[in-house]
């Protein structure tokens, strides 16, 4: 038998290790803080989604918190952008700290203009559902008895590594492209779906000596090449404090005018790092595990095309 917690174990693995395939910053990463004698924790992750009919899966949010909420994690705290047509929901497991968090967001399509409304229907419209069958029913099943057979999770985590991919056909190029002038979130979630947007390393955690720090771990990455974000959203001392690395860009199949598939270059995912610090809390000092609006704002950026 194999409980919540080595199941999230499994998925996060797997998660982790086709990230890492995908992204070769966060790859470096590691290899550099463990061969340095460090350890390489994710403070969170995070995914993108829309809040819109999108097939045999379920609209937006509610899609993957269904999956969260089935392996035992709890919604902690809203968070809107409104200027962007945002709205995120962070999630966290209740027990073990060792388990990231989940930072998840939705666009909310009915607040676009009407022309990329229909745009991005149209494109999302064929959405498989990845957990159908079997796979659901064992969600099911983990959420109530927290607990599943050997063979019953080897499907189920099969099953949740594919639903975290893209569960739509290919966009169309132009589609992609005229939604982009409206809302790079979006053209990212039409080529992406819901993959992993990007892990973050956990600065507190990674004990490498002479990486004391969010700057020190920046520097020592550019140093070795890795091509970052010029700021750090956070001042020095504050309870959160966050950069990254740039995006890499991938060939996504697209929908050529002709009908035939095409490859568009676009960006994937960076990998950030999150450095964070004690607030005060009825009377106690405590790590701040939260979020800051602002400054995930200007993370979103970073996948800007």
């Amino acid at each position: 038998m194999k409980n919540q917690e080595a199941i999230i174990q499994s998925l996060m693995e797997q998660l982790w290790q086709n990230y890492c395939q995908r992204v070769s910053y966060a790859h470096a990463y590691a290899d550099m803080v463990l061969a340095k004698g460090g350890q390489v924790v994710n403070d969170h992750c995070a995914f993108r989604t829309f809040n819109t009919f999108t097939g045999e899966q379920k609209a937006g949010i509610i899609a993957i918190s269904e999956v969260l909420e089935s392996l035992g994690y709890v919604k902690i705290a809203p968070y809107s952008f409104p200027s962007k047509h945002l709205n995120s929901f962070h999630y966290q497991h209740p027990t073990n700290i060792n388990f990231p968090k989940f930072f998840v967001t939705q666009l909310e399509v009915a607040e676009l203009p009407s022309e990329t409304q229909a745009l991005i229907n149209e494109a999302v419209a064929s959405g498989e559902d990845a957990l159908s069958g079997d796979a659901r029913n064992y969600l099911s099943e983990l959420a109530q008895a927290k607990e599943l057979s050997d063979d019953k999770a080897e499907v189920l985590v099969t099953a949740l590594v594919k639903f975290f991919g893209r569960p739509w056909k290919p966009a169309k190029k132009s589609t992609i492209l005229e939604v982009n002038k409206i809302s790079q979130f979006a053209a990212w979630t039409l080529l992406h779906g819901n993959s992993v947007n990007h892990f973050t390393a956990y600065i507190n955690y990674q004990k490498v000596d002479g990486w004391d720090d969010i700057e020190s771990t920046m520097k020592a990455l550019e140093e070795a090449g890795i091509p970052i974000k010029p700021a750090i959203e956070g001042a020095k001392g504050s309870k959160l404090r966050q950069s990254s690395t740039q995006a890499v860009d991938e060939l996504c199949p697209v929908i050529e005018k002709d009908g035939s598939e095409g490859e568009l270059l676009w960006s994937y995912a960076y990998y950030e790092l999150a450095e964070r610090n004690y607030i005060e809390q009825d009377g106690q000092q405590v790590w701040f595990d939260g979020f800051l609006g602002e400054q995930a704002t200007n993370l979103f950026e970073m996948t800007k095309r």
